[in-house]
């Protein structure tokens, strides 16, 4: 069985680590057969960040190329050129920072880098729909609304997560843990004789529809 841990630690205050927990869980008889991190986009979302134009001015001799300043929101300035014909002072945008793997319009992956565009440093990407692979649209960036707030990351914008699944062999006579409830409850047996008697499970707010729906697609779990 495939478990989500982002889900586990939903019913749980647990700060360990990933082969602390798979220890734990394999004393318990749930045996882990191994885990993996997984995203939900082959796009660096976390890498992404909603800024705001500063300044555009059009680069001379050429026909669509425009020098900007761009915030996110960190106290730093960055220079980017962008070829986009929609952009504009002031408005909000996704900025990809340098290290992020993004799309390019022919759809292969690529990673932004610092360099110059005809004499101008260019410190990262003012992105369209596809080049974050949140829908088709090149034809011009992606303008978000005008009350957006500074250094927010694409993945926390469209609710994207990074996950650990781990892999249990669970045994016929293991009915109890064939969810992530179930796990959490032995989880938290564990963590009541071993470290504090008085732990309980949360009760603070249910993950939204669309969480869900991506934990248990990650996870392949029904």
């Amino acid at each position: 069985m495939r478990v989500s841990l982002n889900w586990i630690r939903d019913f749980l205050d647990i700060h360990k680590s990933t082969p602390e927990i798979a220890e734990i869980l394999t004393s318990l008889g749930l045996e882990v057969e191994g885990w993996e991190d997984v995203k939900p986009s082959l796009v660096d979302l976390d890498k992404v960040f909603t800024g705001q134009v500063l300044s555009c001015e059009h680069i001379a001799d050429t026909d669509h190329l425009s020098a900007t300043t761009v915030d996110v929101g960190d106290g730093v300035v960055r220079s980017i050129v962008c070829g986009a014909p929609n952009v504009a002072v002031g408005q909000k945008v996704f900025v990809a920072l340098p290290g992020a793997n993004v799309f390019s319009k022919d759809g292969q992956l690529f990673t932004i880098g610092e360099r110059k565009v005809r004499g101008v440093p260019s410190q990262g990407m003012i992105c369209a729909q596809d080049e974050l692979g949140v829908g088709h649209d090149h034809s011009g960036i992606m303008v978000l609304p005008a009350d957006t707030t500074l250094g927010i990351s694409a993945a926390q914008w469209y609710q994207q997560e990074t996950d650990t699944v781990i892999e249990i062999g669970l045994t016929p006579n293991r009915a109890d843990a064939t969810n992530h409830l179930g796990v959490a409850r032995d989880i938290l047996a564990w963590i009541r004789h071993h470290e504090n008697p008085a732990a309980q499970l949360k009760s603070g707010e249910t993950p939204t529809t669309s969480v869900c729906l991506q934990r248990a697609r990650l996870s392949q779990y029904p």
